[in-house]
Parts: structure tokens; C-alpha cells; sequence
């Protein structure tokens, strides 16, 4: 005899957020990120044409708008990787978000104070610059470590992003022994 299914049982529970809700989602984490980006170039910018125009930079400095590249390009990916990260319903996802919000605030950390405390503090601002850069590069390669057992994808496009921070952790070295 079949099983009959009563008629007062609930709905079947999609798996996972709706698609509205996920297209919402990946706006948002584009968004946070981007204007992290954006504000965190501020301080670059003011810099640009007055002490680090002057300032003693490793040769192997790319120029700057390679810089803006890659971080639009860095930014989108890890939007994407905390999006992936998000739509899944695994528990530990809510760790692994919170570990990328901390590396989101220390990215916008560490250009204010590599370039934006500069004319205030003069090469010691280089030095706390790059303590800011060795906790962000730390705290990058968590995320990474949290989001890959969640969303393999998502660990993926985040190592780009420790990549380019172990590149600019060279960059600031330079700039803070030669300054």
C-alpha cells in the first residue's frame, strides 16, 4: 500500500537560499567589498603626488595602476569566496565570515596607515604599516583554511589575495628600511 501524504504537511524547504536572495547577497559582498576598496584608496591617492611620489620604493614596484587593478580584481574575488561561503548551511560558515570581515577591516587598516599616517609619523608609520600587513596576510590565510572545507572554490579564489599580500608585505619592507 503507498504511503499517503497528509495534507496539512508543510511545503518542501528549498536547499538553500532563493535565487533573489542569493543575487542580493553576492550585490552585497560585491559592495562591501568594493567600497572597502574605494575608501581604502583615499588616503593612496592623497599620497600619490606628494611623499610617495618622493619616497624610496623597491624596484620591483609595479605602477600604479596595476595596483588598482588588481585590487578591484582581488576584491571581486573575495566577494565571491564569502558569497560561496555563504550560501552554504554548513555551521561553521558563521566563523569563517567573521574571519573574512577581519581581514575586510584590515585591509582598510593598512593603507591608512601606511599612506595616511606617513606625513604624521614618517617611517614608523611603514614599520606599524607592516605589522597591520603581517596580521592581514595572517588572518587571510585563516579564511583561506575556513572557507576551503566549506567551499573548495571559495578557499581557491581567496589565495590569489595572499599572494598579492605577501607581495606588498615586500613592497612595504622595502619602503620602511629605505624611508
Amino acid at each position: 500500500m503507498p504511503a499517503t501524504i497528509p495534507t496539512d504537511a508543510p511545503e518542501a524547504v528549498p536547499d538553500g537560499p532563493s535565487p533573489w536572495r542569493q543575487i542580493a547577497a553576492l550585490t552585497g559582498f560585491l559592495s562591501l567589498s568594493w567600497a572597502v576598496s574605494f575608501v581604502g584608496s583615499l588616503p593612496v591617492r592623497a599620497a600619490a603626488d606628494g611623499w610617495y611620489a618622493l619616497a624610496d620604493k623597491a624596484p620591483w614596484t609595479p605602477p600604479g595602476l596595476m595596483f588598482t587593478s588588481v585590487w578591484l580584481v582581488l576584491y571581486a574575488a573575495m566577494a565571491v569566496a564569502a558569497w560561496l561561503v555563504w550560501r552554504q548551511r554548513r555551521l561553521p560558515r558563521r566563523r569563517a565570515l567573521r574571519l573574512y570581515s577581519l581581514q575586510l577591516a584590515l585591509n582598510l587598516l593598512w593603507p591608512m596607515t601606511f599612506f595616511g599616517l606617513f606625513p604624521l609619523l614618517g617611517t614608523a608609520a611603514l614599520w606599524l604599516a607592516l605589522a597591520v600587513l603581517a596580521a592581514l596576510t595572517l588572518t587571510a590565510v585563516l579564511t583561506v583554511l575556513r572557507f576551503g572545507p566549506i567551499s573548495p572554490a571559495a578557499g581557491v579564489l581567496m589565495l590569489p589575495n595572499v599572494s598579492w599580500l605577501v607581495f606588498s608585505a615586500s613592497l612595504n619592507l622595502y619602503a620602511a628600511v629605505s624611508n
